[in-house]
């Protein structure tokens, strides 16, 4: 039987580990990231490959499938905000918490900037688009 504090410290460990790998690869220095967006080493890229691979043959495993359906108009836009804003900081919303706990406290703007460009977009769309809130949670 699942409890609660059993999922959560499963998450934990999961949390940590996956931090603790992240780490390692180089996910989290910005340095690492710079060299891979301005394609001066291509290991990060390789990585992200490999990545890609792996779970690509774990969803055929496991039969997961793709549902049908349309793109909305936010799709585009946000790939590209969300590409150039990791391009910038350094890091999609994950790493830079994993940056702060390995001591790089200048991801602490990063993090406040995730929070005000959530707020941000929740506010525009309310106001201005309307789009489907789908899977997004916006």
């Amino acid at each position: 039987m699942r409890t609660r504090g059993a999922v959560l410290v499963a998450n934990i460990i999961t949390g940590l580990a996956l931090g603790f790998v992240v780490t390692n690869i180089g996910f989290g220095d910005y340095t690492e990231l710079n060299r891979m967006f301005t394609f001066r080493d291509p290991r990060m890229l390789y990585a992200f490959a490999g990545a890609v691979a792996i779970i690509v043959v774990v969803f055929a495993v496991v039969g997961v499938r793709r549902t049908a359906g349309r793109i909305h108009g936010g799709v585009i836009p946000g790939a590209v905000l969300f590409g150039t804003g990791w391009a910038i900081s350094g890091g999609c919303p994950a790493i830079p918490i994993i940056q702060v706990a390995s001591g790089y406290l200048p991801a602490l703007v990063t993090i406040a900037g995730v929070m005000v460009g959530m707020w941000l977009c929740r506010w525009a769309n309310a106001r201005f688009f309307q789009l489907d809130r789908g899977s997004c949670g916006l």
